[in-house]
């Protein structure tokens, strides 16, 4: 008879007690603790044979090589990956409801060239085959599978031996092991534990696809998301088109790269060029918009930071910031209030940085004040200007890392002029480019020059 024992979990972070508390201890948030019935099984009762290891010298284990990497045949997708997929590897993918996680991972199981399993708990084979057929061509080593239990899920898998394993999604899997709901904390834990195991000891890639909760965080105890190998998450307004993937954690790439995508009827298409998405058409003369270069990853971008600066009518004036750290604009109007002499502590003073996009990178702060001085002065700045340096408590323009790949991207795409900081004409030689290059040292003597 299997011993019954009974936990409380909390919903929200996933903290484990033997009683039920009114608030968490871990994360503060109240009644999030509900009741779980686990059942241990005894030792021979197993959903799947597992592979018996034994240890092994290290000096002696081979290297693993970066050749080694798949390509998923989504160019972006293998960019917030580190370069593509690692065999073997636990690929956690989140995101709002809608957002196209399903339909990002059914494009790459379309793609390979190599046998997919497709595991769905959420809708029909046939269903499927519809979504698969409005994005293209159904090749023939693509297989689905329908179900929910997970020792079917790795029978199946064992047998089938695919190249790549998408499970959609792990809430709705449940294992026999523990007499606990589907989607609950401990179902979770369980059904994500074999997988990984799974996935190391057949050297399989896995991906998975993770809901979240009302605070945007992916559901399920935060212990998944130490458990999984990569982390990407699926950003975007679901009523506008583009779509940005970011990555949370990776342990074989970078945790700085983004995808930037486009939704459409045939599904997700990959925007190469981010920088002209992102720089919205404007009427000539609007005041309050600049423009800068900052850096995600390898990747350049030019960002539109839009400014407004109007009289505060209302009391206390209002800082309000979309897209950008709240407390380092506050450092940056005060800095310009006391190098400048403009007085912006009667002022509110609103920033919104253009299409979704967040940033923090410091080399956007010349962006920014530029915006917001264009504001105050109604004097606008012309659109075929860019930016690129970071303002320190002095008022000076301190120089950016990587200028070069910066000023190479405002000059491809058709920009006339740059400001940066002085001291990066020292360390490097910029007389290749085409582009004017304005160099300062300090914040006046740049507005002296642009206004």
């Amino acid at each position: 008879m299997a011993k019954v024992k009974t936990v409380f979990f909390c919903q929200n972070c996933g903290n484990e007690s033997a009683k039920w508390i009114g608030k968490c201890p871990s994360c503060n948030e109240w009644n999030t603790y509900v009741e779980e019935v686990l059942s241990k099984h005894s030792a021979t009762q197993t959903d799947f044979s597992f592979e018996k290891t034994k240890p092994v010298n290290l000096k002696e284990t081979g290297t693993v090589k970066t050749e080694q990497r798949v390509s998923s045949k989504i160019a972006e997708l293998d960019r917030v990956l580190g370069g593509g997929i690692v065999s073997g590897s636990l690929v956690l993918v989140g995101g709002e409801p809608g957002i196209g996680k399903s339909t990002l991972l059914l494009q790459m199981a379309l793609s390979q060239e190599g046998k997919t399993l497709y595991v769905s708990g959420e809708e029909s084979v046939q269903q499927i085959k519809m979504r698969a057929e409005r994005i293209g061509e159904i090749p023939g080593n693509c297989f689905l599978y329908a179900e929910t239990g997970l020792s079917e899920v790795l029978r199946q898998s064992e047998s089938l031996d695919p190249d790549v394993l998408i499970v959609d999604s792990i809430q709705t899997l449940y294992s026999d092991r523990i007499e606990a709901s589907i989607g609950s904390i401990s179902q979770v834990k369980e059904c994500t534990a074999q997988l990984m195991k799974f996935a190391k000891q057949k050297d399989i890639p896995v991906f998975l696809i993770g809901h979240v909760n009302k605070d945007g965080a992916i559901a399920g105890p935060k212990v998944l998301e130490h458990m999984v190998d990569t982390v990407l998450q699926f950003e975007g307004d679901r009523h506008l088109s583009y779509r940005i993937l970011r990555t949370i954690k990776n342990r074989f790439g970078s945790t700085s790269e983004l995808g930037i995508f486009e939704m459409n009827t045939s599904g997700l298409r990959e925007v190469t060029n981010p920088s002209e998405v992102l720089i919205s058409p404007r009427e000539p003369g609007l005041s309050g918009i600049s423009l800068g270069a900052t850096l995600e990853g390898n990747r350049p971008l030019i960002l539109e930071t839009q400014g407004l600066v109007s009289p505060a009518s209302y009391g206390n004036p209002q800082r309000s910031t979309t897209g950008y750290d709240y407390k380092r604009l506050t450092m940056l109007l005060a800095v310009m209030e006391k190098r400048l002499g403009i007085r912006l502590s009667s002022q509110d003073v609103f920033l919104n940085i253009a299409g979704g996009i967040k940033v923090q990178d410091t080399a956007l702060d010349l962006a920014i004040c530029a915006s917001i001085f264009s504001s105050f002065e109604d004097a606008p700045i012309s659109d075929s200007v860019c930016f690129a340096g970071e303002v320190g408590l002095g008022g000076e323009i301190r120089p950016v890392g990587r200028i070069e790949n910066r000023i190479n991207e405002a000059e491809k795409l058709g920009f006339k002029e740059i400001y940066i900081s002085k001291h990066n004409l020292k360390t490097k030689d910029l007389k290749q480019f085409k582009i004017s290059i304005k160099s300062f040292s300090k914040l006046s003597d740049l507005f002296q020059e642009l206004f």
